[in-house]
């Protein structure tokens, strides 16, 4: 029960800095930073594969270049269905 307490502290947290990084922010809060953390540590893991200190499960480094690449790319699409008056 500590380790999924643990995975969701650090999942937002990694969410959290991509935000930072990247010098947005998600509407959805906690919840978004949640998801983006957790999808950039999937998707950090496949391209950089399990390097660096693990905290909570996740591999710090590999964690925190996915979640800027995959908060990036949500940003832009975010911002193209804005664009198009879709959302």
């Amino acid at each position: 029960m500590l380790e999924l307490f643990w995975s969701f502290v650090v999942g937002s947290t990694l969410g959290l800095l991509a935000g930072l990084i990247i010098g947005n922010d998600i509407r959805s809060g906690f919840l978004g930073y949640m998801i983006i953390g957790f999808l950039g540590s999937w998707v950090g893991r496949i391209f950089l594969g399990p390097t660096g200190p693990q905290v909570g499960g996740f591999y710090v480094i590999p964690a925190l270049v996915g979640s800027v690449m995959c908060l990036a790319v949500c940003s832009y699409l975010l911002q193209k269905i804005r664009q198009f008056g879709f959302y």
